[in-house]
């Protein structure tokens, strides 16, 4: 499994994704992909084999009450797995790290996301982890 992790999120996440095991990992800044909307990465992300990590969740996956009823992944038929890392605006890069070392303890035990989301979640001051098909 690779990981790329979207501009929105530190590119230190990839450090750490390597140092898990995750060799192939990369940044949206670092394939020279900055600026480009969602639905231009969406190809890059598919063709790539990539699994996406972003705090966009909303914009993959579609509304919470609704997942994937909308969202670039509502029409894939295939997918390599998308990561969403979900906390308060402007989350720094120690929450950043911090939701995504239990995303990583998550994906060293269990790797298979064809298909699959894996939301990590900060809320009162509570981590939640919830892994669901897409599409279901």
């Amino acid at each position: 499994m690779k990981l790329l992790i979207d501009e929105c999120l530190s590119p230190k996440l990839v450090t750490r994704a390597r140092a898990e095991g995750f060799s192939g990992s990369s940044h949206i800044v670092w394939l020279g992909l900055a600026g480009r909307k969602d639905w231009e990465l969406k190809t890059v992300i598919v063709d790539g084999d990539w699994t996406f990590v972003t705090k966009n969740a909303i914009d993959f996956r579609g509304p919470a009450e609704r997942r994937g009823s909308g969202g670039q992944y509502a029409d894939l038929a295939l997918h390599a797995g998308h990561v969403c890392l979900n906390g308060p605006v402007g989350m720094d890069l120690d929450m950043q790290l911090e939701l995504f070392d239990v995303a990583l303890e998550r994906l060293v035990r269990d790797p298979d996301l064809v298909n699959r989301v894996l939301e990590v979640t900060l809320a009162d001051d509570v981590i939640h982890v919830l892994r669901y098909a897409l599409p279901a």
